[in-house]
């Protein structure tokens, strides 16, 4: 953020602070939701890169473009196996979802 706008807020009453500090969030809690998000971007740029819909995905998944859609924005209903599942299915080999995750 941006300093400037950050000491207006602060003045005006604001406090700043991270997402885990809001929710209450523990740190092993933190990582795994970055975790997630990493591998759903991840999910949504390979998808793009092959030319596939979310609709063409969610057959090769057997599933629905709706349930596409949640697994690329990282919804919390989403499990971490059907992430991984989905860029497997892409064709995406293990170390490439190691380097996603340590990106």
């Amino acid at each position: 953020m941006n300093k400037v706008k950050q000491k207006k807020l602060e003045k005006s009453g604001w406090t700043i602070g991270s997402a885990k500090d809001f929710l209450g969030l523990s740190d092993e809690e933190s990582a795994y939701i970055e975790l997630k998000i990493k591998l759903s971007t991840n999910l949504r740029k390979l998808r793009t890169e092959h030319n596939i819909t979310q609709v063409e995905l969610a057959k090769i998944l057997k599933s629905s473009q709706s349930r596409v859609a949640k697994i690329e924005t990282g919804d919390p209903s989403v499990s971490l196996d059907l992430i991984i599942r989905s860029l497997l299915a892409l064709g995406t080999s293990k170390k490439e979802i190691a380097r996603a995750i340590s990106s």
